[in-house]
């Protein structure tokens, strides 16, 4: 059975539990609460995502506290002997350096201290398995720090611009638009490279979101959009270097990686310079920043691993407030604009082949694991695998209310330049034009109801 029948499914039993109950019963516990299933956690507190999933054994748990250093660790150059590898070009010497308190980055207060903020390259065409093409000298990554000695590939920097958006009652909204700049590149910078800036999203849910079978994704996609609803959700094909073939892409922005292992494998080599048995050699290889040293891989296979083991490991925190009556109302115009059609609500997990956590549990991530195109004012002109300059994966919803207490923000989208969850609705096109135009219409206390529901998630 497809999840998205089983979801109707519990909605309809929710519904009818709802018309038996008299008005002095509780209300009926909303499907969703337990975001994810039995991994999910409860509170509300400043590290609500570093809590290992509820349902891990004793062994399980003891893994997690193993992975959660190894999460940690802070590299340094060779020949160190403790996490010694760093570089020579790098973002950032940890993980957590961009993934601040597991959570999603906040958008830097100024170019001397980026956060997760970072700048895909690429120039135009495609590599022998789609891949985005490497910029000639500078790779497929902006480093813009390097260890002593050498030379940062160039520094990012960048301007805002505010325009404004109405909604019908007359309230205004100003939306923040941010263009990016590569200055001091340490070669010349060649003139047709695409660039793509990305912000590190939150790191919970992820061994979930893999467990998900490939056939429940493919089932909501309708890249002709022949049921004629003006969403056109299609999958991004990527290459499992592992397994060397082509594989569903589910992790990234564009959805560009097809595991959590091989993202994270990526990530350290591209964020911090560190090679690994996924990817052997240095991120800056034909370089003059190259260390020529015989040192690779940095890390092994089980410092792979631990690090994976983590992200898959971590609770997901259930809703909160779920039973206010403007949160209720909330949801009920989430779903009447639209907006579930990209936003999915709810998946049933495949069977793992190694953690039975992540097995068989019935989830509420919100996203639908596709590509979307959102329009002209979101893209980034930039092809990844099948995903165009124009679209982007559905990203999940899961711990979206809890991004300020986590980490002191309230940045969204890739880059963001979204500052609140409202700028983040209004700057949807494509695709998601006609839900925007419809939460326009929506008067201040709908509105206000529909972000409260998010809030919640």
């Amino acid at each position: 059975m497809h999840t998205t029948k089983l979801y109707v499914g519990i909605l309809l039993m929710a519904a009818f539990a709802s018309c038996q109950k008299n008005d002095s019963a509780p209300p009926v516990i909303d499907e969703d609460v337990n975001l994810g299933g039995g991994t999910s956690i409860s509170g509300t507190f400043i590290n609500s995502f570093q809590q290992p999933a509820a349902n891990l054994n004793t062994q399980q748990l003891d893994l997690h506290r193993a992975a959660d250093v190894a999460f940690g660790d802070i590299f340094v150059t060779a020949p160190n002997e403790i996490n010694p590898g760093l570089g020579p070009v790098f973002n950032q010497n940890s993980c957590e350096n961009c993934h601040v308190a597991n959570g999603k980055s906040p958008f830097p207060a100024n170019s001397g201290e980026l956060r997760g903020l970072l700048m895909r390259l690429s120039v135009p065409g495609s590599g022998i398995h789609g891949e985005p093409v490497p910029v000639p000298g500078f790779g497929g990554q902006l480093q813009t720090r390097a260890v002593f000695g050498k030379s940062p590939e160039g520094t990012l920097s960048w301007q805002t611009v505010e325009q404004i958006v109405q909604y019908l009652d007359g309230e205004e909204v100003s939306l923040r638009k941010i263009n990016f700049s590569i200055d001091n590149p340490y070669e010349t910078w060649p003139a047709n490279v695409l660039l793509s800036p990305r912000i590190a999203p939150a790191v919970i849910g992820l061994g979930l979101l893999e467990a998900i079978d490939p056939s429940d994704i493919l089932a909501l996609a309708d890249e002709s959009d022949l049921n004629g609803d003006g969403i056109s959700g299609k999958a991004n094909m990527v290459w499992n270097v592992e397994q060397n073939q082509s594989q569903l892409g589910r992790f990234g922005w564009k959805a560009g990686q097809p595991t959590l292992k091989q993202q994270s494998a990526a990530a350290y080599n591209d964020d911090m310079g560190i090679t690994n048995p996924y990817f052997p050699k240095e991120s800056c290889t034909g370089q003059a920043q190259h260390d020529g040293q015989t040192d690779d891989p940095e890390i092994d296979e089980s410092t792979l691993l631990a690090a994976t083991f983590y992200a898959q490991s971590l609770g997901v925190p259930r809703r909160r407030n779920w039973d206010n009556p403007e949160v209720m109302m909330g949801k009920q115009l989430f779903s009447k604009i639209a907006c579930a059609d990209c936003h999915h609500p709810g998946f049933i997990t495949g069977p793992h082949p190694e953690f039975d956590f992540l097995s068989f549990q019935i989830i509420y991530p919100y996203t639908d694991m596709l590509l979307h195109d959102m329009g002209a004012d979101l893209a980034d002109n930039r092809p990844d695998f099948l995903a165009t300059g124009n679209e982007w994966r559905t990203p999940p919803l899961w711990g979206i209310g809890l991004v300020e207490t986590v980490g002191g923000h309230s940045n969204f989208l890739h880059d963001g330049r979204a500052r609140s969850l409202e700028e983040a609705i209004l700057w949807h096109g494509g695709e998601a034009e006609n839900s925007r135009e419809e939460f326009k219409k929506l008067n201040k206390q709908d509105r206000l109801a529909l972000i409260r529901f998010l809030e919640s998630l």
